[in-house]
């Protein structure tokens, strides 16, 4: 198997507020979209994204009325204090502010108006 790209499908109340998000915030650009659909992509290696309107008929019957909740969405970026910078001069929704883990992680995390939680993250070699 060769693996080609990677897709996180994303079933939310309002497609538009996080097509609006991942697009003003996160670099993301519409391939495809239709009524309670958007498909978003990035020039870089950055997973694409699938937005559904929650009970879309596209979806199975049990899989319907279920929203995006319990994940988050980690991306691992260059320059992430200049990202938060920028991020928090756009007045995005910081839900938890940067910091750095003992093991090198440093992160930041911030949350869709849908409550799609995307942590950017970098990583330090630990002193």
């Amino acid at each position: 198997m060769h693996v080609t790209t990677s897709t996180l499908s994303l079933t939310v109340d309002d497609v538009d507020a996080s097509r609006a998000f991942f697009c003003t915030h996160l670099g993301y650009r519409v391939a495809m979209a239709d009524d309670g659909f958007a498909s978003l992509t990035r020039e870089d290696a950055a997973a694409d994204i699938v937005l559904l309107r929650r009970g879309i008929e596209v979806l199975p019957p049990g899989q319907r009325d279920r929203r995006a909740s319990g994940l988050i969405l980690a991306l691992t970026v260059t320059g992430l204090a200049a990202e938060e910078a920028r991020l928090r001069a756009e007045g995005a929704p910081i839900t938890m502010p940067l910091r750095e883990e003992p093991w090198g992680e440093r992160l930041f995390q911030l949350t869709d108006p849908n409550g799609i939680v995307v942590q950017l993250v970098e990583w330090n070699t630990p002193a």
